[in-house]
């Protein structure tokens, strides 16, 4: 049986839908995301789970109990706030034992375990600072032992890196999915940001508009992407949009004639891969479409670089090659040729 099942989930706010028909199943110790642009519903889906909103619709249950109507404080869920919500006139250990006492733990069970948790988040030791003495990485693992001080059946973390900067950032996402591979730990996380969402999900769940758009693994959503938004969204695209003539063959709406592998004849969108897509000063050989262009815009990433090439009036497309030494490095207004196999496109009906 799934750890946390959510079923036909919906909120309304008069006519305006935030969430609309959820339905997920996540695995006792997954690592689940819910990944997708601001106001897209994921913060409010989460927060029906932990009790803060009620639903208009649906339920949700906890391992195997339905937990729709229960209060935050009997579903025994960890929360780890966006802002930490830490009480900031109490010291780390008080904040980590705010739990414990709401559910009269008796006061050696509470000091063990707090004692437990901060040794768990390498936080041994500050158990008598305040929040305004720590910093933001530290802060972010209070909050994060809080949540694990009540031994929680599933853990809630709603964008709990954002406050943090980019370096920090990146060490303490391995540091969260590390301690909940250790733990075991059923997970649920929000965040827009794909990078973080890619590097520690098990398994994604895209939303736009209150929906969900597509659940799969990095792979599923990259590679084989269900619709268009997500194809923008996770990961980069170019978009082309035309028409497919006949099976194999897509005319730009700039005019461009083109090979690609799938779609039904009628509108649609053809959607490139950066990395994909191939550069050079010559013309490619081997390549199912060749194109020549002009260079408009180069933009140096350090470790790669995105150059933007103009193909027609109507139709640009980005390409991105390795920062390699001695490599091909074009310049704005260089004449070039692009190219890329039929297998490259990704075909969306319009």
């Amino acid at each position: 049986m799934a750890r946390l099942e959510i079923r036909n989930l919906a909120k309304r706010y008069g006519d305006f839908y935030a969430v609309r028909d959820v339905s997920l199943s996540i695995e006792d110790g997954e690592f689940l995301v819910l990944l997708g642009p601001s106001g897209c519903g994921k913060t409010t889906t989460l927060r029906m789970v932990a009790g803060f909103i009620e639903p208009s619709a649906g339920e949700v249950r906890l391992g195997g109990q339905d937990v729709t109507l229960l209060p935050p404080w009997r579903r025994n869920a960890g929360m780890v706030f966006q802002s930490y919500a830490l009480f900031p006139h109490l010291t780390v250990a008080q904040n980590v034992a705010f739990g414990l006492e709401m559910r009269k733990l008796a006061r050696p069970d509470i000091e063990r375990r707090v004692e437990e948790v901060l040794a768990l988040v390498r936080l041994a030791g500050y158990g008598d600072r305040l929040p305004r003495q720590l910093s933001g990485g530290q802060q972010q693992r209070v909050a994060l032992a809080r949540a694990l001080a009540i031994r929680p059946d599933v853990l809630l973390l709603d964008e709990p890196l954002s406050n943090l900067d980019a370096k920090l950032r990146q060490e303490v996402r391995v540091e969260i999915r590390e301690l909940q591979k250790k733990l075991g730990l059923t997970t649920v996380m929000v965040t827009h940001d794909q990078e973080e969402a890619l590097t520690m999900a098990d398994r994604l769940v895209v939303m736009n508009e209150g929906s969900v758009r597509q659940v799969g693994n990095q792979r599923d959503l990259y590679e084989r992407p269900a619709d268009r938004f997500v194809a923008g969204f996770v990961g980069r695209s170019t978009f082309l949009d035309g028409t497919i003539e006949a099976p194999g063959r897509f005319t730009s709406d700039g005019g461009l004639r083109l090979a690609c592998t799938d779609g039904a004849p009628g509108k649609a969108t053809l959607a490139l891969r950066p990395e994909r897509v191939e550069i050079a000063a010559q013309p490619l050989s081997g390549l199912d479409n060749d194109l020549p262009g002009t260079v408009e815009f180069v933009s140096y990433l350090g470790a790669q670089i995105d150059i933007h090439v103009r193909l027609s009036p109507m139709d640009r497309l980005v390409v991105q090659i390795a920062n390699r030494e001695g490599g091909f490095a074009p310049e704005v207004g260089q004449q070039v040729h692009v190219g890329w196999p039929a297998s490259a496109g990704l075909v969306f009906a319009q």
